[in-house]
């Protein structure tokens, strides 16, 4: 195993950095500390060809321009806060509005657009790479100082695992996410409505014409959004439900999962052979399926179009501040947030 580390770019006079990590089974993981993203992950179809599974960008430009959040970490809060503000505590605060009128993961220069500092390390198990950036009071308009630490470990049973932590001396949001785009077909060679998917999850959020929850939780039962025996994900996009057409055709929604370290979350594709498994100690993952994906944009040299990459967000539930019954993501004074999430790089040989 080893850890290769090359410049990426500069950024007003500070040196990005890209982070390679390598198994011995020849995974790789590559990222930068321009918004911890993830640029690429090279894993093997069932014919041992090694191929890039997700989607990003080649240069630093278009990730400072790109709207998709392509790999990043995300927060201080994951997804939409209706009316872009909160009240805590007696005060409301603030947010920037950068969707219609809401907030949407930590706003314009969210943690996305940070130049975190880094470092990587190595032992005889594993390989990885730690950042810590400190978010200051007010940053985004969120109160509190908050210490942050997010480590990529990769190891030899081809396991990925995102660790987050986070510590505040005041009272604050926070819910942070992985946003990358999965495309298991290899190299962006096909879109991923032939992707299946499935989940632990007997229920999802409702969402309004603002993919904002409406606080209403929807049994799976009988719908396109019942992922339990799996499921194409290309019965989203033909759907007539009204909950996939006014998510573009497919998905954006947060399912409640109903198990935790326990293979809930697996993105399968039939033709290459790879899967991909997640296990986390979340409540939810949000399942987005590209359908807002730009057409005039091209990623590693390929067109972008709606369906190119599907995000599965593990996190809390969007704009739960707004609704009290669901379970929300306030961090007190000096208490610790934890989170972690695994991906299980894999192999359908059938």
């Amino acid at each position: 195993m080893k850890v290769i580390q090359e410049k990426f770019a500069e950024k007003e006079g500070k040196t990005i950095d890209s982070f390679t990590l390598v198994n011995r089974n020849g995974i790789e993981i590559s990222c930068i500390n321009y918004g911890c993203t993830i640029t690429k992950i090279i894993a093997p179809d069932r014919n041992r060809n090694y191929e890039n599974i997700v989607l990003g960008y080649d240069t630093l430009d278009e990730y400072e321009k790109g709207t998709a959040y392509f790999g990043a970490v995300i927060g201080r809060v994951a997804g939409r806060i209706k009316g872009a503000a909160f009240d805590l505590d007696g005060i409301t605060y603030h947010l920037p509005q950068n969707d219609n009128g809401n907030h949407l993961h930590g706003g314009f220069n969210g943690f996305d657009k940070v130049l975190w500092t880094a470092e990587a390390f190595e032992n005889e198990n594993e390989i990885g790479v730690k950042f810590t950036y400190t978010s200051p009071d007010g940053e985004a308009g969120y109160p509190g100082n908050v210490s942050l630490a997010i480590t990529y470990t990769l190891n030899d049973q081809d396991e990925l695992t995102i660790n987050y932590h986070g510590q505040t001396d005041q009272k604050t949001l926070l819910t942070m996410t992985n946003h990358s785009y999965f495309n298991l077909s290899g190299n962006l060679k096909r879109d991923t409505l032939t992707h299946s998917l499935t989940l632990k999850s007997n229920a999802f959020l409702e969402l309004d014409q603002e993919l904002l929850p409406t606080g209403t939780i929807l049994d799976v039962e009988g719908t396109e959004f019942d992922f339990r025996k799996g499921r194409l994900i290309q019965t989203g996009a033909e759907s007539e439900h009204q909950q996939n057409v006014l998510a573009g055709k497919g998905y954006d929604h947060p399912f409640l999962l109903d198990a935790n370290h326990s293979q809930e979350i697996l993105l399968q594709d039939p033709e290459s052979g790879r899967t991909l498994t997640i296990e986390t100690d979340e409540v939810a993952v949000v399942v987005y399926s590209g359908t807002q994906l730009a057409s005039d944009d091209k990623i590693y040299g390929v067109p972008s179009s709606k369906y190119l990459g599907i995000c599965l967000e593990t996190q809390g539930l969007p704009d739960a501040i707004h609704h009290p019954h669901l379970p929300f993501w306030i961090l007190d004074k000096d208490k610790e947030y934890s989170s972690k999430t695994k991906y299980i790089f894999g192999l359908d040989n059938n």
